[in-house]
């Protein structure tokens, strides 16, 4: 209420500001003194000439001069206004001053919100509609699966969130109820595998283990369960047994998969050395060879492919490929001598030097 009355405290005094004149007589700009400083002159001039002080034409000038200024002045006075004109002016300000407020106020109450109450100073803006944040959404699934638990689209949704949010326990039992009400799947018992090697801060468990096997059952090339499979052998000390799951897996994948560095870091780690990843018509040719012979080729492939970057450094995908089968053949002095190289080749080039340090980071590499 109080700033309603402010607020019609300033609308009047606006007004008021701008209307006074209106309600006020005009006054003459000349009040007759001017007048009698000319009839001065002229009688002044009267006495000159009869004193002898200036000759009869000097005299007429001058007298024609004040003349035309006495009669200047005289046509510069204003009479005051009348009586009916000032009425109008002051009932024009009066309807003005009563008006206008009568106006706005007629048009907000129709189309503002004079009935809507403040928004506390801690709440300046209102959330638009729609914007909910992932804690109310999680919030709506969770309350929407408690009426229905058999909504097996629900729980298969709400899973991977809640393994995002760190909520492994509440992750395993979605997971669990995505396969009870989805049905078995080989990507359902990865990740529930997942899950569970999460919860157990990275430890592949026997529980974990049966999972990616039911996996691999369903589907014998699933990449998650065959990398978990590899690291419950490397952390049960089957170095032997991971390596050989990991090689069989880069053996079958394309030669752009995203997790290849992966896996290849992997293998190296226990000690593994498989062919490099360099084109699928090589590794092809590579399976009917002895292990002999499989080497010697390799070998000559890696050779060949540095020789090239010599001559053409700009390849950053050669650079990286080359970086890999040093990596996975365990030659620390030429892997160590590549990324030198390479770093050189791409220095002048921004764009292709990002793209490197990016590979080499994918790699496990400082890049």
């Amino acid at each position: 209420m109080m700033l309603w009355f402010v607020f019609a405290l300033m609308t009047a005094a606006a007004i008021f500001a701008v209307l006074w004149p209106l309600g006020r007589g005009n006054r003459p700009q000349q009040d007759g003194s001017e007048a009698i400083v000319y009839k001065d002159q002229l009688a002044e001039i009267d006495r000159d000439v009869s004193a002898g002080l200036i000759n009869p034409p000097e005299a007429a000038a001058a007298r024609v001069e004040i003349s035309r200024r006495l009669l200047a002045a005289a046509d510069n006075q204003r009479e005051p206004a009348s009586g009916s004109s000032l009425r109008l002016r002051r009932a024009a300000a009066i309807v003005a001053l009563l008006g206008l407020p009568i106006i706005a106020v007629g048009i907000y109450y129709p189309l503002g919100s004079p009935g809507l109450a403040d928004f506390p100073l801690a709440q300046p803006a209102r959330t638009p509609e729609g914007a909910q944040s992932l804690d109310n959404l999680v919030a709506q699934v969770e309350q929407h699966l408690e009426k229905n638990p058999a909504d097996g689209r629900g729980w298969s949704v709400i899973a991977p969130v809640f393994a995002r949010l760190g909520r492994m326990d509440d992750a395993i039992r979605a997971f669990r109820n995505s396969i009870t009400y989805n049905g078995e799947s080989a990507d359902r018992r990865a990740d529930l595998g997942e899950a569970l090697v999460a919860a157990a801060g990275g430890v592949v468990t026997a529980e974990a283990k049966v999972e990616f096997e039911r996996a691999v059952a369903l589907s014998a090339d699933d990449v998650k369960a065959n990398y978990f499979l590899g690291l419950a052998a490397e952390q049960d000390g089957r170095a032997q047994q991971a390596a050989s799951i990991w090689r069989a897996m880069l053996e079958k994948a394309p030669a752009n998969a995203p997790w290849r560095s992966l896996v290849q870091a992997a293998l190296v780690r226990v000690g593994g050395s498989p062919a490099p990843a360099l084109s699928n018509d090589a590794v092809a040719a590579a399976k009917d060879m002895s292990e002999t012979d499989r080497g010697a080729m390799i070998q000559s492939m890696v050779e060949r492919l540095a020789t090239r970057l010599k001559q053409n450094g700009d390849d950053v995908e050669g650079w990286l490929r080359l970086v890999r089968a040093y990596m996975v053949m365990g030659d620390a002095a030429k892997l160590k001598g590549t990324l030198s190289d390479a770093r050189q080749a791409v220095a002048r080039d921004p764009e292709r030097l990002k793209q490197l340090n990016e590979g080499l980071k994918n790699m496990g590499l400082d890049g």
